[in-house]
Formats: C-alpha cells, structure tokens, sequence
C-alpha cells in the first residue's frame, strides 16, 4: 500500500512503521498510509529556523508578495487533479472549490497586502511619538519578522485552505513553517506541497509537511516559533497547556469548533426575502461540506410564532438534497470525512436528542447516489427542535460536527441575544432582518461573543459571502468555546508572525532605523531637485527648500474666483468680527496650491504623475501679504505594481513643511507622486550602436537561442523597420483581443522579450529564407530602411502603425518596440 510521504529537511521521506490508513470517504477504500514513524521533530524545526527563515526574512514585503502571487498563479494552473482527489474526502464540487480555489485565493488575496508594506523586510507601525518638548526624542513601532517557524496543526475538514490560509500570513511576515494536516485528508495536502516544492518558487525550508502524527511536536517549540491550531476545543485546550508552550511562552492560536447561531429577525416572516434567505443559508450551512465546517451553523433561533414555519420550509428544502458520489453532477452533499466520525456524530446527536427532538432526518434511512452507502461515510441531514433551550442546556454544550442543527425559539430580541451568547464565544454568527434597527441592536449586544457577525437582508443577498465563509481581509477566530485566537484579518494575520518592537531615539536616528522621514529630523541637502531623480535613487530626507512668495490680496480673489470658494474670510472682510480670522485670508488649498508652485519641478523627468494628498493640516491662517517658503522632503517611499501601459514606478510620499518669513511652521501636507523607476535592462539603441553591433556580426556567429542565422536576423530586423514605416502588406493582428491590451501594455515594462517566439507574419517576411546575396548586403538595407522609418515617423508624428504581436502603435510605443526587439537580437547573437 502506497505510503503518504513527509517534506522535511529539504526531501521527500516515508516513515518506517507500519503506517495508518487513510480511508476514502465514498468507497471505504484505503487511499494511502499516514507514517511519521522516525521523524526527528527537533531537526524538522531547526532545519526551517535558519535555512526557510533566514532566506524570508531578507526578502521584502513586495518581493515576499510577488512569490505570494507567483505561487498562486501556478497552483491555480494545476488545480484540476486535486478536485479528483478531493472527491475522495466526500467533498463535492462545490466544497472542493472552497477548500482548493479558496486556497489558492488566500495567497492572492494576502500577495495584494504587500502593497500596504513598506518595500523592505520590515514594517513601521503607526504615527511617531514625540517624547520630548524640543522635538529631538520620539519613539516609534517596528515590527520584524520572528526567527522561528510557524507550526500549523490543522483540522481534517480543509485540507488545503487550511494551509494555505496560514501560509500566505507567516510568508508574508518572513517567516517559514511546518504544516501539520489531520492525518485523515493529509493525502490531500500532501499532493499539493508536492506541486508547491515542484514550483521551486519558495526558498528552500520555508514549507515543510508532517502527513501523519506529530504528538510531540510541541515539545521542542522555542519563544520565537508560533503555534497555530484549528480543531476541537478539546483538544486545542491540551495543546495550548502544553508545559513547552508555557515556560517558552509561545503565541498559541487556537480556532475551535463552536456552536454557531443563525437568529430570524421578527420582521422575517414567511412571505419575505428574508425568509427564504435564512431557510437557504441554514439548508447551505447544513450541507456544504456535510456541515464539517467550524463555522456551520448549529443553533437557529427562531421568533417563537415562526418555529413551525420555519421547521416545515427547512425540511422542504432539505429533501431536495440528494446525497452520494459527489463526482456526480446530481449529487448535492457527499459524505463525512470518515466513518468513525459518522460514528462521533451520531453520538452527538444522541445527547442532544435525550432533550430535543428529532424532527428532520433519520440515521438508519438514507438513499445514497452512487458510492457505497455500507461503506461510505453517508449521513442523512438531521434537524433538532430544542422548544427549551433556557432549561434544557445541552443544545448550547453539545456540537454534532456533520450536518446536524437545532431549532430553538425565542420571544423577544433580548432573548435572541441571550440564547447566542449562551453558545459561550463563536466563530461568527449571522442575523437575518431587513429591520436595521434589530441589526443594529442584536449586532452591539451579542459582538462580545463572537468573532464575525453577518446581517443578511434583501440588498446584501446576491453579493453576500455567506455565514460560513471566512474571508482573508477579515479576522477569523472567536472568544471563549471558539479559542480566543484570531487568524486573517489581512495585515492583521500577517503582523500576528512578526514582533512588535518599540524603538526611542532621535528623530535623525529614528529616520535611518524605519527608512521614514520623522518630522525634525535633518535634512538630506542634495545637488539636483529631488524630481529629477528616478525612484532608487531618492531616500527618506532628501530635501529641497524652496524660494519666498508673498500672497496678495489679488491671488486670494482671484482663486476664490476660479474655485468659486467664496468662503467669507476669504471674500468677505466686513464680516471678521467674532470670528478667528484677522484679515483676508488665504484659502487652506489655496495655500497647498502656491506650495506646490515653488516646490515642484517643471520639465519632464522621472516624476510621472501627482498621485494623490494623504494629509493635510492648516496650523494657523495666513493672510495677504503673508511671505511663505517651503521645504520639500522625502518622507516614504511605496513600490507599486504598473498595470496597463505605463512604464515601472513607485509612490514617493513627500512631506511639505510650509513656513513663514519668521520660520515658524503654519501647514504641513503629505503628498504623493508616482516617480517612474529607471531602466537599465536594455542598452539604447542608436546609429552608432547599432552600426558598432552589426559590425561584430559575421556568417560564423552562433545564436544563443532560435533557429535564426546572422543573415536572417539582420533580414528580419529590415522586414521590422519596413513594418513600421508602413510599407508591408495588409496582415492580421496575431494576438487575441482578448490579451492584446495586456500584450500591447508590455512595451512599456522593463522585461526582455522571450525566447524562441514564433513571429506571426514569419512566412511574409520570409524568415526561413535569405533575401540578399550577402550578410554585408543585407546590413546595408536594413540600415537603410531604419533611416526610412525614422524619416516617416519624424514626418507623420501622429500616426498609428499596424504590428503583428503589439497592434497599433504610436511613434513612442514604436520606440519601446525597437528597444526591445534590437536588444534581443543583439543579445541573441552576443552583440550586446
């Protein structure tokens, strides 16, 4: 029988027992043995400490997110297989597409933080602190990445989401980690870290894989590891009291299974939106994943007077569940995960049936689609009817972890919240009312007991997530039966990996330490005005200050004019009195408006484009003939992702300090610019160099890529210049509308041109057969028919040129072109 292996110490290995089988879930089944049998944890850990750790926290947060999004991409790519394993876990379509797509899009998801991260390996949390009345002590927060591992022991239900959504968090906080899947569905798991090491995207040791049992694990965990768990509350307790957790004092989070309420608003009566909405989501939570989800919904709490209807429409539409092999397409919910755990189910039930009634399903009569109902993990959908729960606690204690739900009722709104709270801390719960005032008031009253709350009406539905669906930006855990943890939440689930440290220095000194400018530090005096450098080259500090300007009594009318502001301080100066105003005064934005004309530079460089204000403060008015400087200093810079056609940029955050003649400081502004990034890929091509290249060309120089000869290339080029000068025959675009916007905006990036690419008019341009009687000819034409198309693009400035891979271009984007395309085959040929 096949062995499910283990990833650790950078290899692939099977344990030496015997092993423990894993069972597919539809059939009975062995799928593989779990063995863990040999595993030296102690070096497991180390190995991820300094060869995954070291190697992460070097990385920035954008190069960190960049593998985030480089992985998720090529998961997505090779998903197909692992929906055919999943099936064997008893998930249909639909709940693989949770665990497996909902994976992968926690690495999107936490890939696009990076852009909330300073470009570089740690993160400046919060404003300064001025720790002194001179100015010239502050405090600040960093957080750095912890220099341990993330062990994630994880729960059965999802294989892979479970993962991943840990994952993307401690990679994008720097740190390497150590999954440990419930051996149930570890075969899962496993297929994937298989494609995840095959990728050779991460670094060596940032993933490894623990496929079966791992009991001692924790006892070799150091202060700077973190301990995630998602299981049994039981069980989560044990661990989390774990003498090694304790005396090294490790972050222990722990999500647990809890007993979820859905409550009907009163105003939801049958008849109404709301109504059918609360009876689908109960029947979903029910039913997705056969109710194995933490965050399935286990109480309904109901308006005592719609405990009937609402026990009829729920059976209704239970009954048009069909139950069996989810590879089928009629099959709407497949089967619990194993049969022992139909077993611990139906013992749940049991307890709570001793109080409650059953009134809705029945263990011993289910009609299974395909598979094996004998040996199979089928259950039918059970619903309880609990009309005590105030007396009768158990339904509040007791969780039946499959698709098992209790209908209780409730009299009034505060009774509603006192049966939610009773549950002793969730996961989330959801309340159904079109009623905003019920919303808000069950929402104040019961958020202490629960991690998330989703009010569901008419407008919310179509766009609605779910109840049961927790979603990367938002935090995931819950208080008390829950486990008091909290994982996602966006930048929160990342920092939750990293150490909060609070730093005290000078404002200079403090400056260095978090590459951001803090206001009274010194200044970085440079040669040249700050926007005439490229991107890498401006630093925090880097500072100009400008030449005086008085305001008149003209400039502030004629804004108020232009703007139509005619705010009275600044129009009206008969109406002053009673007022903070002395004088005409300027108008704040007029004020920020000025400050820019002295400080910003007015031919084209690298800055790009004013990208917007992050803060902006009037410290006292200013009035006409009022004399102001400005001092202009680089506070941040922020990477970015270009999309569309635009050339590589970064956000520069530049600090305006806005003075009087006196020096005293009357406005302060953050504002944004988009500063273009500086290319130094491609070598520029002119005459000189494109003669100088040509001429180390001969009939025996060997191309480092393609089937191209020296003559040929050289040909190929002139059927290129004549292209763009319009002289070739009517051709069609090759590449798709669909991608051509996305093809045509590569131009504009600083990638090379990718090897061995089939040039789509390569038969009209007679690519495969030379042209000319020599190489020597042909340089002299395709010399020749460069000057021909730098002559009609100088005299049709405006025009747009047809190509085959880009589509049409303007006279810039023909330039891009020609960089791109002569750097490559030059660089093909060792030219360049």
């Amino acid at each position: 029988m096949k062995k499910a292996q283990n990833f650790v110490l950078g290899d692939w290995v099977e344990g030496k027992g015997a092993g423990i089988p894993m069972y597919d879930a539809i059939t009975g089944d062995v799928v593989a043995l779990s063995d863990t049998e040999g595993l030296n944890f102690e070096e497991i850990l180390n190995f991820g400490r300094t060869m995954g750790g070291q190697v992460l926290r070097k990385m920035t947060f954008q190069e960190r997110g960049n593998m985030l999004k480089k992985l998720a991409l090529h998961l997505t790519k090779k998903k197909e297989p692992f929906y055919e394993l999943s099936y064997r876990t008893g998930a249909t379509r639909i709940d693989s597409w949770i665990d497996i797509d909902g994976g992968f899009g926690n690495l999107f998801a936490n890939a696009s933080l990076r852009k909330l991260f300073p470009n570089q390996s740690y993160h400046v949390e919060g404003d300064p602190i001025d720790l002194s009345r001179g100015g010239r002590f502050m405090g600040h927060h960093i957080m750095v990445p912890k220099h341990g591992v993330a062990i994630h022991i994880n729960a059965f239900n999802f294989p892979i989401w479970g993962m991943l959504e840990k994952c993307a968090c401690n990679w994008m906080a720097g740190v390497p980690a150590v999954v440990k899947p419930a051996t149930n569905t570890s075969f899962l798991t496993e297929a994937v870290v298989k494609e995840i090491i095959a990728s050779g995207i991460l670094p060596q040791g940032a993933l490894q894989l623990i496929t079966g049992s791992a009991r001692s694990i924790l006892e070799t965990v150091d202060s700077q590891d973190v301990v995630t768990f998602t299981g049994s509350a039981s069980t989560g307790k044990i661990l989390k009291s774990n003498p090694r957790i304790i005396n090294e004092s490790v972050p222990f989070t722990m999500e647990a299974d809890s007993l979820n309420s859905c409550i009907l608003g009163e105003d939801a009566t049958p008849g109404t939106p709301e109504f059918s909405l609360f009876i689908k989501e109960v029947r979903k939570e029910m039913t997705v994943k056969c109710g194995q989800k933490c965050t399935a919904i286990r109480r309904v709490i109901v308006p005592e007077k719609l405990i009937e209807d609402v026990q009829i429409a729920l059976g209704k539409e239970l009954a048009k569940i069909t139950i069996g092999d989810p590879r089928l397409k009629e099959v709407r919910m497949g089967a619990l995960v194993s049969k022992d755990q139909v077993i611990e189910v139906k013992d749940r039930v049991s307890e709570l049936a001793k109080t409650a009634e059953i009134v809705y399903g029945d263990f011993d009569k289910i009609d299974v689609l395909g598979g094996n109902a004998k040996d199979g993990a089928f259950l039918s959908p059970i619903v309880l009817r609990e009309d005590k729960p105030f007396e009768n606690l158990s339904v509040h204690d007791t969780e039946a972890f499959g698709p098992v739900s209790t209908i209780m009722p409730y009299k009034s709104l505060e009774e509603a919240i006192v049966l939610a709270q009773m549950g002793k801390g969730s996961l989330v719960s959801s309340i159904v009312t079109n009623d905003d005032t019920i919303a808000k008031e069950y929402t104040i009253n019961a958020a202490a007991y629960h991690g998330r709350i989703l009010i569901l009406n008419r407008d919310s539905a179509k766009e609605s997530t779910g109840h049961g669906s927790p979603l990367p930006t938002l935090v995931h855990g819950g208080p008390g039966r829950a486990g008091g943890g909290e994982e996602m939440g966006g930048m929160r689930g990342i920092k939750h990996y990293m150490q909060r440290t609070a730093i005290q220095g000078s404002p200079t000194t403090l400056t260095e330490v978090t590459a951001i400018y803090q206001p009274n530090a010194k200044y970085k005096e440079v040669p040249k005005h700050p926007f005439k450098y490229h991107w890498e080259d401006i630093q925090p500090g880097m500072s100009l200050k400008t030449h005086k300007r008085t305001f008149t009594d003209t400039d502030i009318i004629n804004f108020a004019n232009v703007t139509w502001d005619h705010f009275y301080a600044h129009t009206d100066i008969t109406s002053l009195d009673g007022s903070i105003f002395e004088k005409r005064t300027a108008h704040g934005y007029f004020i920020i408006s000025a400050a820019a004309g002295l400080f910003v530079y007015p031919n084209k460089g690298p800055v790009s484009a004013n990208y917007g204000l992050e803060e902006c403060r009037f410290l006292r008015p200013l009035y006409h003939n009022d004399t102001v400087y400005v001092r202009l200093t680089c506070k941040q810079k922020v990477d970015r992702d270009v999309a569309g056609a635009e050339h590589p940029s970064g956000i520069v955050k530049w600090f305006v300090e806005v003075f009087d003649a006196e020096d005293e400081l009357v406005a302060i502004a953050t504002i944004l610019t988009m500063v273009q990034k500086r290319q130094e890929t491609f070598v520029e091509i002119t005459e000189g160099k494109i003669k100088e290249c040509l001429s180390k060309l001969t009939e025996k120089s060997n191309a480092n890529w393609g089937t191209l000869t020296p003559q040929l290339m050289v040909e190929h080029l002139e059927f290129s210049y004549n292209l763009y000068a319009g002289n070739t025959e009517d051709f069609e675009i090759g590449t798709s509308d669909k991608i051509l916007e996305k093809v045509h905006a590569t131009l504009y990036n600083y990638d090379k041109m990718p090897h061995n690419y089939e040039f789509p008019l390569a038969e009209k341009s007679k690519i495969s057969k030379t042209i000319h009687s020599s190489l020597d000819e042909a340089k002299e034409y395709m010399l020749k028919a460069r000057e021909t198309y730098l002559s009609f693009v100088e005299e049709n400035p405006t025009v747009l040129i047809k190509t085959p891979v880009f589509g049409e271009l303007n006279r810039y984007e023909l330039y891009l072109l020609e960089r791109k395309h002569l750097n490559h085959h030059f660089e093909q040929f060792g030219l360049l």
